[in-house]
């Protein structure tokens, strides 16, 4: 199966890793969430070539993870930034959930080179994965999948945004 046929797939894994499981997505969204905005910022942070990091955000930007927004206009063009969209913002979970498992089992001896504090209790802080109806912390072990309403019948494939018309 080639990567773009996840796109198709019954399967919200596949359709995500479609999007998400390119390389360098995850070192873009990390830029993202710590507060990258322009083109420059992103190429900074990442040090991805010019040419790569320009189809990946496109791509981001297509499938409505980052949004492009103009935020100068010269004589010669006009410069854009890129920021989270809501559905961009949804993934901090699994971006501090790949962060906490680098730092667990990739040999970081020296103890994590990020770590998260709460700006509400000023604390160091590990986000943790619970329950949404009763709140106990859960794990693989504690949850049984179960066919969801979307196995009868499968939706269509999941397909990028359509460019807004030009004005």
């Amino acid at each position: 199966m080639r990567h773009e046929d996840l796109l198709a797939a019954n399967c919200a894994i596949g359709r995500t890793g479609a999007v998400l499981g390119e390389r360098w997505v995850f070192a873009i969204l990390r830029a993202a969430f710590l507060r990258a905005r322009t083109f420059e910022d992103y190429q900074r942070q990442t040090g991805i070539a010019r040419n790569i990091l320009s189809d990946r955000l496109a791509r981001l930007v297509d499938f409505g993870i980052l949004e492009r927004r103009a935020y100068s206009q010269g004589a010669k063009r006009t410069l854009h930034e890129y920021r989270l969209t809501p559905a961009g913002l949804d993934l901090y979970p699994i971006v501090v959930a790949i962060m906490e498992w680098g730092n667990r089992h990739t040999g970081l001896v020296n103890g994590p080179p990020v770590e998260l504090v709460h700006r509400t209790c000023g604390q160091v802080t590990h986000p943790q994965m619970v329950c949404s109806a009763c709140g106990e912390p859960i794990d693989a072990h504690d949850v049984e999948p179960r066919r969801g309403p979307g196995q009868a019948e499968p939706a269509p494939a999941w397909a990028p945004a359509p460019a807004p018309a030009a004005s």
